[in-house]
């Protein structure tokens, strides 16, 4: 077979293409540690997963290969903590047994997906469970950790401690009654379960109580003046949404934070006193980063100090980046990189580009709620069409804001750009190639490349926009220049008309089509990173050798190469398919019920009526609204309670407009304490109803009542 090209060490990019982005800031690391958000191992992954986590990260990971770096790129289920035996309380299995069946679907999913981890592990392996307890001594040894005991949340009716996620409360912040002990999902709002109101327990829908127990604390207080020194270096290089959510963490000011819990799931404290407690979920799952490394280089025969210790020389260390959803910031900004401060032999993160949240079809994911498109299921459904999901995914990534999946939009992006655009171009060369000249590539010189200008400096302006947004996180922009790239190729096979002048011109026709031949070899090129799998079809039909297409290698075909046959890329998706997917979540949705325990909060212990009589309820009516300053689950309102005009903190902006409310009436608690919500005085809580779903409404009078009506 006649070799279509060949790689010249010497020869780089910048011989053959006009290029101005050569000077990449990734040139000054030789090794590169990708991580990616250890899944919880108790549920399948769906979507929302996808586009957080691991599609922007095996993204990029692919890029570095194709720029011959040095990556390893490392993931693993996370298979501790309160989730997993929350779960199997509600199968009514072991903890155990949980783990092995979602750590299986989920490995399995990403592998058909197609994410191109090094390693996914599992923290559940020896080798997890010996690092963690290492690192938990290495810090008790320095006396890093603040010894003391406090009042922890106890279930009378269990005889057990609870942890953060066995406790159901009022965010003190925005309202939201079904905030968990460590974290409020609708503000993002960090907590400890003290901070609840009205705490309830998920074990036994009982009000838990406070009971003496020791604990071992991160002082994260001691290390606040060195983590803003670290995280102000970064302003302009993180992420907008990342590196506002640090400073505000910052600017409230950094507490304690226990690294060990009373469970009976878990990793042991690896202390002679601290019989029966586990290392924090938090204080482990980030170090299965490293354990996972470790196993992976054991298997590989490499060192793993060289991916995560500091070396001798500074400028050797690798670059360690974190690929997560924006729940994970705190964790990953401020915890683990204290917990790597405070060892002192590990690197820190270079970056931590965080995603936002995405949603589906107007409304949340929610898993309770089954409203996901499951990756399992999808590729059951749609089999072969990984790079669909990936192509639409990718376009819609939520890379500072929240974004949305639609199944009309997947159906618009995969007929109307893969089909029309890259498919189309790459179709009608290929058929016109085999057309007119059997599928043979001839030509008066040994080497065919570029011979037009335009196009050789258009597609290394294409390149330059591809590098440099994949390097600045912005996956959406970096996609549309690699379909721009293929748009650029339409445009001048059309000006061209290869089967029109093949009677008049066939010299004119026979370069139109091979320049065309060369610039789909550096689609192929582009698309590695982003349609992996599209990738490699376009290499078969091109006859190139079946091995990725590095970003430094040179670009053409041997006179008398032959091409394969033509074959389409990618397939229509008919209106058919998607009514299916729409029936399927409104069928879910009209099949799910309110949930009896874990959504429905179990009735409140009983009150007598003097308790009761002590809370002042007022109709108002609600005179101005504002967002609050970055924030976007906030709202500011004046309200007229009839006794006054008061300011209320409400965290009700996901759901209403402020103006749009100007002049609703509302309900008002106006004896509640004022409490200093992001710098305002929130003088009172407007009561409002929540529905299984998440919705919040306003409850208020049917008639028209004066303000100040008292409620009873």
């Amino acid at each position: 077979m006649v070799q279509a090209f060949f790689p010249l060490k010497s020869i780089i990019f910048a011989h053959y293409l006009p290029r101005r982005y050569l000077m990449s800031q990734l040139n000054k690391y030789k090794r590169f540690t990708i991580t990616s958000a250890l899944p919880y191992a108790n549920g399948p992954l769906h979507i929302g997963h996808l586009a957080g986590a691991y599609l922007p990260a095996d993204i990029f990971v692919r890029y570095l290969r194709l720029k011959k770096k040095d990556v390893v790129y490392i993931c693993g289920s996370d298979e501790h903590g309160a989730a997993i035996t929350i779960k199997a309380k509600k199968e009514d299995t072991t903890p155990q047994a949980i783990i092995d069946k979602y750590h299986k679907q989920i490995k399995d999913s990403f592998e058909e997906f197609g994410i191109a981890f090094d390693i996914y592990h599992r923290t559940s392996s020896p080798i997890h469970h010996e690092l963690s307890q290492e690192f938990f001594l290495n810090l008790y040894e320095k006396d890093e950790f603040i010894e003391k005991f406090s009042d922890q949340y106890f279930d009378e009716d269990y005889q057990q401690f609870l942890a953060d996620r066995y406790i159901i409360g009022t965010c003190p912040n925005c309202g939201n009654e079904n905030a968990y002990g460590d974290q409020c999902e609708r503000c993002g709002t960090s907590l400890s379960p003290t901070d609840l109101i009205n705490p309830i327990s998920t074990l036994s829908g009982k009000t838990p109580v406070l009971k003496s127990t020791k604990h071992w604390y991160l002082p994260l207080d001691k290390y606040q003046p060195w983590l803003e020194q670290w995280i102000d270096a970064k302003e302009g290089s993180w992420k907008v949404n990342v590196f506002g959510q640090c400073k505000s963490w910052l600017k409230s000011g950094l507490q304690p934070r226990s690294m060990t819990r009373d469970l009976d799931w878990g990793i042991d404290v690896p202390l002679a006193e601290a019989k029966g407690k586990k290392l924090y979920v938090w204080m482990d799952a980030p170090i299965g980063y490293i354990s996972a490394t470790k196993q992976w280089a054991i298997d590989n025969k490499k060192d793993w100090k060289l991916y995560w210790k500091k070396q001798a020389d500074e400028q050797d260390d690798a670059c360690l980046l974190h690929f997560i959803g924006k729940d994970n910031i705190v964790f990953h900004c401020i915890i683990f990189p204290s917990i790597l401060h405070a060892h002192g032999e590990y690197i820190l993160p270079q970056n931590v580009p965080a995603n936002e949240f995405l949603n589906l079809e107007g409304d949340k994911l929610s898993t309770s709620r089954n409203h996901a498109v499951w990756l399992h299921e999808y590729l059951e459904e749609f089999p072969g069409k990984q790079d669909e999901l990936r192509y639409v995914l990718t376009s819609i990534l939520p890379e500072t804001s929240d974004s949305e999946f639609t199944w009309k939009d997947y159906q618009a992006r995969v007929n109307n750009e893969l089909v029309a655009i890259l498919g189309n171009f790459v179709n009608r060369v290929m058929i016109l190639m085999h057309k007119f000249y059997d599928g043979k590539i001839e030509a008066d010189t040994e080497k065919i490349e570029f011979t037009d200008a335009t196009l050789s400096t258009g597609i290394g302006e294409y390149y330059d926009e591809i590098e440099k947004n994949l390097e600045a996180y912005r996956y959406r922009q970096a996609l549309q220049a690699v379909m721009d790239m293929a748009r650029l190729g339409n445009r001048y096979l059309t000006e061209k008309e290869p089967w029109k002048t093949i009677k008049t011109e066939p010299a004119a026709a026979k370069e139109a089509l091979h320049n065309c031949l060369v610039l789909i070899g550096h689609l192929a090129t582009v698309a590695q990173a982003f349609l992996p799998a599209t990738a490699k079809r376009i290499i078969t039909m091109l006859n190139l050798p079946n091995e990725p297409i590095a970003y430094d290698q040179e670009m053409y075909f041997n006179n008398g190469h032959q091409l394969n046959p033509a074959a389409l890329l990618f397939e229509k998706v008919e209106d058919d398919v998607i009514e299916a997917q729409l029936k399927k979540l409104s069928d879910k949705k009209a099949a799910a019920v309110p949930p009896k325990s874990a959504d429905v909060l179990p009735a409140k212990e009983n009150v007598n009526y003097e308790t009761f009589a002590t809370m002042d309820i007022r109709t108002g009516t609600i005179l101005a609204a504002e967002k609050v300053a970055k924030t976007k689950k906030l709202l500011k309102l004046t309200i007229d309670t009839g006794i006054d005009e008061r300011t209320v903190v409400s965290g009700i902006a996901e759901y209403y407009e402020p103006e749009n409310i100007i002049g609703q009436k509302v309900s008002i608690l106006v004896n509640l304490e004022p409490r200093e919500i992001k710098g305002i005085v929130s003088q009172g809580m407007i009561l409002m109803a929540e529905n299984s779903e998440g919705k919040l409404s306003f409850v208020a009078p049917t008639e028209d009542f004066h303000n100040g009506a008292v409620i009873r």
